[in-house]
């Protein structure tokens, strides 16, 4: 079995207005013991974001979760004149089992005049299970921008596609050095804060039709429970931000075939730790 969990944690801000990162660990370590972890909104000395401390959170996370490999992708990356320490806030994968490559990639932010938007990127590492090798990328999409959002549900897609079609038609591989060929399936899965509902037009690229020859992505959610509608990953507790109420931005996608590979997803909808809820995916993997 593997499990996968992502959560949304606003760097450690709960719904009673309290930071606290290690409310966040221990919730986690309760909710199914994961093998990865996918952490969105995370961030590194911007005291603006923590409650005024300006701590590095991800050595504070990686602290609270030893056992696990840390690799943390910056979608912001910034110098600061007040102190010597850089800048970021990004995403976390957190992984007890090993891993055997690590990408992190830019998403696109094409220009959408009026609208205050900020980079984002996908974090993307290859772990090694015991059924073989498996992808598992999160991601943060742009709230404001729905032009942003489509652009980066795009890229997403064309990455897919491109990682299978090396697959498909591998080039040479010397079997040592940097050229070689290293473990990077399709099979994957993709999970995070997508700032996007299931009935909008950023949901459905992800499913934009592939060459036959290429795997296609599927929700998670809709793999179990059909056209029942998505349990709320965000606005139950945060009436403030979430005004709209209790609804589903986060996701499981996977691709194809792990489709038989499914063998629970749990919304967890009764924590108050974050004005996300955590997500957790089995995979008998």
């Amino acid at each position: 079995m593997t499990k996968i969990l992502t959560w949304n944690i606003q760097c450690g801000l709960g719904c009673d207005g309290v930071h606290d990162l290690k409310r966040i660990s221990d919730h986690i370590k309760a909710t199914g013991d994961p093998d990865v972890i996918c952490l969105q909104e995370i961030s590194r000395f911007m005291a603006e974001l923590d409650g005024g401390k300006g701590e590095d959170q991800v050595e504070i996370l990686a602290a609270l979760f030893p056992g696990y490999e840390c690799f943390f992708g910056a979608a912001l990356n910034q110098s600061d004149e007040q102190t010597p320490d850089r800048r970021q806030f990004g995403n976390l994968i957190l992984s007890r089992l090993p891993v055997l490559q690590v990408f992190f990639h830019p998403l696109p932010q094409p220009h959408d005049a009026g609208i205050k938007h900020m980079a984002r990127q996908l974090s993307e590492v290859v772990v090694k299970s015991r059924s073989g090798p498996l992808r598992v990328l999160t991601t943060h999409l742009e709230y404001h921008s729905s032009r942003q959002r489509s652009a980066q549900a795009k890229a997403i897609c064309d990455l897919h596609q491109q990682i299978c079609e090396n697959i498909l038609w591998p080039g040479l591989n010397p079997g040592s050095g940097p050229y070689n060929h290293i473990a990077r399936p399709e099979t994957s899965v993709l999970c995070g804060d997508f700032n996007f509902t299931p009935d909008s037009a950023e949901y459905k690229l992800l499913f934009s039709e592939f060459p036959h020859e290429i795997l296609p992505l599927k929700d998670v959610w809709r793999v179990i429970n059909g056209d029942k509608a998505h349990a709320p990953t965000c606005g139950i507790f945060d009436k403030r931000q979430w005004p709209e109420g209790p609804h589903a931005r986060d996701f499981f996608f996977i691709s194809g075939d792990l489709n038989s590979r499914i063998t629970d997803m749990l919304v967890d909808e009764i924590t108050n730790a974050s004005d996300h809820q955590p997500m957790l995916l089995d995979l008998n993997f």
